[in-house]
């Protein structure tokens, strides 16, 4: 099977797997929100699955004797879809910041709602970062574990690393543990492109950052351990392969 057939399958299949669990996990939205983090992360076994039989794509999991228990930052690499999947199952009660307009979707919507994930505004800039922020901090009050991308998008493994001060704000307010995480997915699964090229995707849990530091030491940590790391795991030359258009 060609990669470009490969490629078509799994994404058939993978929006097909999301349809089925949107559908048949209907009756989640009469339960608790834990009841509709389960179906979220038995969705992204099931992509991991797919992933490894159809794209020949293997995930791997460093560290994850790392992650501490109770409420968390986790403060991600962001390279491909992947990860906003894959992350879910690390953790026992995850939670993502989401554009606001995702809430609006039917159906899928519910389901964010129903998961108590935190929308933003991202036009109300100064509004919408306080606003999240007290909204996180209910959330972490919870126990929950805060996954956020540090750089706000999808950047390619070549890009330049350009993080946001928003992780910093978030960090200096609430007083808990950051873990950051680094990850190679987009070799394998690039940006603007429907291929899913065979390898492994490596996501590396590294040490966790204790609360109680300064704002400019804790970004340079961040940042510093992150894009070390990165460095590792990403082989000579393979950032610099030009994407596709999708």
């Amino acid at each position: 099977m060609s990669l470009i057939v490969r490629s078509v399958v799994f994404n058939v299949l993978f929006y097909l797997n999301l349809f089925a669990h949107l559908i048949f996990g209907l009756p989640t939205l009469l339960m608790t929100h834990r009841a509709v983090i389960a179906l979220a992360k038995n969705w992204s076994h099931v992509n991991i699955w797919l992933l490894k039989v159809i794209c020949r794509i293997e995930v791997e999991y460093l560290g994850r004797e790392k992650i501490p228990s109770g409420p968390l930052i986790v403060a991600s690499k962001h390279q491909s879809m992947l990860e906003t999947f894959a992350l879910i199952p690390l953790f026992a009660d995850p939670v993502f910041i989401v554009k606001r307009e995702l809430m609006w979707i039917p159906v899928f919507g519910w389901y964010l709602w129903k998961a108590d994930m935190i929308p933003v505004d991202r036009g109300a800039r100064s509004q919408a970062l306080l606003a999240m922020t007290q909204r996180a901090r209910r959330e972490l009050e919870r126990g929950r574990q805060l996954i956020i991308f540090p750089e706000g998008t999808r950047r390619a493994p070549a890009a330049p690393p350009a993080y946001k001060y928003g992780v910093v704000q978030l960090y200096a307010a609430i007083g808990v543990p950051c873990l950051p995480v680094a990850l190679n997915s987009g070799v394998v699964w690039r940006r603007r492109s429907f291929r899913r090229h065979p390898g492994t995707v490596t996501i590396e849990i590294l040490d966790p950052i204790p609360p109680g530091l300064d704002k400019q030491p804790f970004f340079d940590r961040l940042k510093g351990d992150i894009e070390d790391t990165m460095a590792r795991l990403i082989p000579a030359g393979a950032g610099d392969v030009q994407e596709e258009a999708a």
